[in-house]
């Protein structure tokens, strides 16, 4: 068996699949019929916004063939009658951000924004060779470019966070199932529920849009100086640090004594959650990125989320 450090050393380590979007044919109502291809750098052509009054940062992407090899060299497809029902009968729903709530990976946005994509871009693939701790990683890449507060802003104004197709009816369902909704990020709060008012419209926040009261946000938060040049991160932030997600979702489950609580993301930090006193379910949501061997190891993997929908009572 291998120890915990050799199993999140693969997982940091893993190969990355981009996903194939497209309809196929299934006799199962929790089969993925629908999942997305949208590369490492979301080709913009491919990708657009919907003017929609209430989420006008929700994305439809290009539909392509679905590569039958895709779905079957997994085996967790298909939930148990165990699973489903934990899933049916949470009491909370943490997601993750990037990737999976969004489909852009904030840091990497921004960096490209700031004319440091492709330093960041590097330094990442040789912090993936090893077992890099977040908080250095974290460090590392913010220190490549160093944004401003202006630049921040104006990333947000230019760049607003685009939704993954179906995650605002999720929330909806789950809401009305009565179950609590968390976001928990390795991202940054000013991306996450910073308001900004445009000149044609406001641009409301993620977790405006969705419906998430700030206290049922954890992610880190940029500190910049009184000139508005940056100054760091928050370290104080229990997602700065390695093994975040799971002590953010632990102190949740403390704090309200949730008896059934899910954790849904696509990347090892996520399933890191699953850890005594975290999560009862982790879902890995593979309709961005496929990272094989959180996938794998994911209690139940899904490629959109209209199956988590439609699984719902």
């Amino acid at each position: 068996m291998q120890t915990e450090d050799n199993l999140m050393e693969g997982l940091v380590s893993s190969r990355i699949t981009p996903i194939h979007a497209g309809y196929r044919q299934h006799h199962s109502l929790f089969v993925p019929a629908l999942s997305l291809q949208l590369t490492n750098k979301f080709n913009r052509s491919q990708v657009w916004m919907l003017k929609h009054p209430k989420s006008f940062n929700s994305v439809v992407a290009s539909v392509q063939p679905l590569e039958a090899s895709t779905l079957d060299r997994f085996e967790n497809t298909l939930p148990s009658k165990e699973i489903l029902e934990l899933w049916r009968n949470a009491d909370a729903v943490c997601f993750d951000v990037d990737s999976t709530v969004c489909v852009d990976e904030g840091i990497d946005e921004l960096a490209e924004f700031c004319g440091a994509g492709k330093a960041v871009a590097e330094w990442t693939a040789r912090a993936m060779g090893g077992s890099v701790p977040f908080e250095e990683a974290l460090a590392a890449r913010l220190s490549l470019f160093k944004p401003s507060l202006s630049q921040v802003q104006d990333f947000l104004e230019k760049r607003p966070p685009r939704l993954s197709p179906g995650i605002d009816e999720l929330v909806k369902k789950l809401k009305a199932n009565n179950a609590n909704v968390y976001l928990i990020s390795g991202g940054f709060r000013q991306m996450i529920n910073q308001r900004l008012i445009i000149e044609q419209f406001p641009m409301k926040p993620v977790a405006s849009i969705l419906g998430i009261p700030p206290e049922n946000i954890f992610a880190n938060h940029l500190l910049f100086k009184s000139s508005e040049e940056f100054l760091g991160f928050d370290a104080n932030e229990p997602t700065s640090t390695s093994g975040g997600k799971a002590t953010a979702v632990q102190q949740i489950r403390k704090a309200y004594g949730y008896k059934s609580l899910v954790m849904i993301g696509d990347g090892a930090t996520d399933l890191e959650a699953r850890k005594p006193g975290g999560t009862d379910l982790f879902i890995c949501y593979a309709g961005v990125q496929l990272r094989e061997a959180v996938a794998a190891k994911a209690d139940w993997l899904v490629f959109n989320f209209i199956d988590l929908i439609n699984s719902l009572k």
